[in-house]
């Protein structure tokens, strides 16, 4: 039992370090020489715990997912409010790239999603969930109001997934020299600002 807890523990360490270098060096230009060196074993020992590459990015993808689905779970249990909600959602999406800086590169790594499809897939299905979530909180704040709406919740929740993707981008791109997270949600206020105006806008032509 005890080997097998300590396997675990070393596959939990590589990862961690992967998405640590993969921060510092580059998700594209990280090599298993690289993960080995900073773990302290040899390549071999590297591919006894993942046999391919593939396995190991895929072994990324898997805890990210993970530990996104974890943080999405305690952001709605500490909202009562469904508006509270969407805003805690989106917080929470942005403090994880926040914590994991690496997060945006290997999400839009074209090199690794073509040459890995199943770490793709685990990648598409999490947005597939993240905005199932964001849908349902928007349905939720919808019950409790009478106005018109003329946008789709699956819009607006693709609207909001793409705002935290523009500004993970920018982050990125400009060295990270604004705070993340209070840009992305002053831009989520401005957003949601704008359709409730359009929708009070509806209203008056109705009226």
């Amino acid at each position: 039992m005890s080997g097998r807890q300590s396997a675990e523990g070393r596959k939990a360490q590589i990862v961690a370090e992967v998405l640590r270098l993969a921060d510092e060096i580059g998700p594209d230009r990280l090599s298993t020489m690289d993960i080995a060196r900073a773990v302290g074993l040899s390549q071999p020992a590297i591919f006894r715990h993942f046999p391919t590459k593939g396995a190991l990015w895929l072994a990324v993808a898997e805890d990210i997912a993970a530990r996104l689905e974890r943080d999405w779970t305690a952001a709605e249990a500490q909202s009562a409010a469904p508006q509270d909600r969407i805003k805690a959602l989106i917080g929470a999406q942005l403090n994880a790239i926040s914590d994991t800086p690496a997060l945006p590169s290997i999400l839009f790594s074209r090199e690794l999603q073509v040459d890995n499809p199943a770490l793709r897939d685990v990648f598409q299905r999490l947005l597939g969930r993240f905005q199932g979530r964001l849908v349902a909180a928007i349905r939720d704040q919808r019950a409790t109001t009478v106005r018109r709406h003329a946008v789709s919740p699956e819009d607006i929740a693709m609207l909001l997934t793409s705002l935290v993707q523009g500004v993970a981008i920018r982050w990125t791109l400009g060295v990270r020299s604004f705070p993340v997270v209070q840009e992305g949600l002053r831009l989520f206020d401005v957003q949601m600002a704008l359709l409730i105006a359009q929708e009070d806008g509806l209203d008056e032509q109705e009226g």
